[in-house]
């Protein structure tokens, strides 16, 4: 929604890459596509005071220096039609 939320680099990182793909790689092969989860910078919104949470029609932009920016839109939940 055009509001900074949550912003780090993988500099903030406790670990760098390199060791975390290195701790991986230990008992796991990390094939083309792998992603390794590492958790979330300071911002998350049930912590907040008010709390903050996403609702339909709300936008979320993820930016990867060098690589580009994802926008998803939030929709609300699917209801069935028959009921």
């Amino acid at each position: 929604n055009g509001q900074i939320v949550q912003e780090s680099s993988t500099k903030d990182m406790i670990f760098d890459v390199p060791t975390l793909i290195n701790f991986c790689s230990m008992d796991t092969t990390l094939m083309p596509g792998t992603i390794i989860l590492t958790g979330t910078p300071a911002g998350v919104g049930y912590v907040r005071d008010p709390p903050l949470y996403l609702k339909a029609g709300d936008r979320v932009s993820v930016q990867i220096e060098g690589i580009g920016k994802l926008i998803n839109p939030v929709v609300g939940p699917v209801t069935d039609a028959a009921t």
